[in-house]
């Protein structure tokens, strides 16, 4: 079975695409086509409405570590199938919903859910099943989310302007529970061995050898645990500036059309980026850490520059794209490189942590500092927060050649 041209980790690793495509991408990347209609019709500001993001990125906070040391004690399956299925049944019953509270409420729920299906999912089960491409993989699945955003964008505000948000909503619920729910209940498994199988690149180990690495209970004592937490936390901060770069742009002179450029250009340097990462990674993960924070430094100077030329602008929203797609695969790939695969479920879920929390506090906080301080400023601080994320993963990585012969 071993010797079987087909593995069944490409399976797995379809389902954690599937995942990301169609789940993250409907409720995640598709969020932003709701916030007006949905606003209106219940006589709210978008502020107010978009609160319920907020719930969202605050109880996958909450719920990380936790969701941690659930996927290593139970089947990683079915705790994927069955917050895949909330997710559906929730889309389900926003159709109905009447009051902005509701939607916090849900929002609360959600957030729980993707502590599973967004954090961990292809993280782990990529883990698991691979120990060889590892990089590619997790790069290729992370970048499904930006392949989902695109498609179903354009779909949703079609069904929106054609049909109404509560239509949008339903279908998009039903979507979720009649084509991924009841394929990862019959498609995922946890482990090769489920299957009697090695995981690929493994096939010289036996189907049940346990992974090696640091143990949980030791990495939370090494300084490099939270220096790979700080990380985290520096590189969705330097992300989530990609919100306020199309307003940089009309605010340098250029038009509204213009700046869609320079954003569809960041969309494109993530999709590109995430895939191109993974595959530095499988090489060098040292390469990967430098091609993402050095690109994304390159980006801002050229989103400086951009006040000479539009072409200038978009170059540098494309390069940024980059840093953009090293949050999710360097961040996965380094807490792997790090520690090993022994008890990496525990290890991420407590370092994404940071990426919960930074995202939801500086989604915001860059906006209230753009109101007192030039935007250029803030780019600025882009790149030395950069630096930064690269020089503590270089740290990282020499650091983990110290004990990682010790476990």
């Amino acid at each position: 079975m071993n010797n079987s041209r087909f593995h069944y980790g490409y399976v797995i690793a379809f389902c954690c695409c599937l995942i990301m495509a169609v789940i993250i991408g409907l409720v995640m990347s598709c969020a932003g086509i709701f916030y007006a209609p949905v606003s209106s019709d219940l006589g709210v500001s978008r502020g107010d409405f978009g609160l319920y993001m907020t719930f969202v990125y605050a109880c996958s906070f909450l719920m990380l570590s936790v969701a941690g040391k659930m996927m290593d004690k139970y089947s990683a399956r079915w705790l994927l199938t069955a917050s895949s299925a909330v997710v559906g049944l929730l889309y389900l019953a926003m159709w109905q919903f009447t009051a902005v509270w509701h939607f916090y409420i849900a929002g609360a729920v959600i957030g729980i859910a993707l502590a599973f299906l967004l954090y961990l999912s292809y993280p782990v089960l990529i883990n698991r099943w691979f120990n060889a491409r590892v990089g590619f993989f997790i790069g290729l699945c992370s970048a499904a989310s930006g392949v989902g955003g695109v498609l179903f964008n354009p779909l949703g505000g079609y069904l929106i302007e054609e049909y109404g948000w509560r239509t949008t909503y339903l279908i998009f619920g039903i979507v979720i529970l009649l084509v991924v729910t009841p394929l990862l209940g019959l498609l995922l498994r946890d482990y090769p061995a489920d299957k009697g199988l090695a995981p690929i690149g493994g096939e010289e180990q036996k189907a049940d050898d346990p992974k090696t690495g640091t143990p949980y209970a030791v990495a939370v004592k090494l300084p490099v645990f939270y220096a790979l937490i700080v990380f985290a936390l520096l590189m969705i901060s330097v992300s989530t500036l990609n919100l306020f770069l199309p307003a940089y742009v009309t605010s340098a002179g250029y038009t509204v059309e213009q700046s869609s450029f320079t954003a569809s250009a960041i969309m494109l340097g993530v999709t590109v980026g995430k895939v191109a990462l993974g595959l530095i990674n499988d090489k060098s993960s040292l390469a990967g850490v430098f091609t993402s924070t050095g690109l994304g430094v390159l980006g801002f100077v050229f989103l400086l520059m951009g006040s000479e030329g539009i072409a200038l602008m978009t170059i540098g929203g494309f390069l940024f794209g980059w840093a953009y797609a090293g949050v999710t695969v360097e961040t996965a790939l380094l807490v792997r490189t790090v520690f090993g695969s022994k008890d990496y479920s525990q290890i991420f879920s407590n370092i994404s942590v940071a990426l919960a929390l930074g995202g939801a506090v500086m989604a915001g906080g860059w906006g209230y500092w753009s109101d007192f301080v030039d935007f250029k400023f803030i780019l600025t601080t882009g790149i030395v927060l950069l630096v930064l994320s690269g020089l503590i993963g270089l740290y990282a990585l020499r650091a983990s050649g110290k004990f990682q012969a010790q476990h």
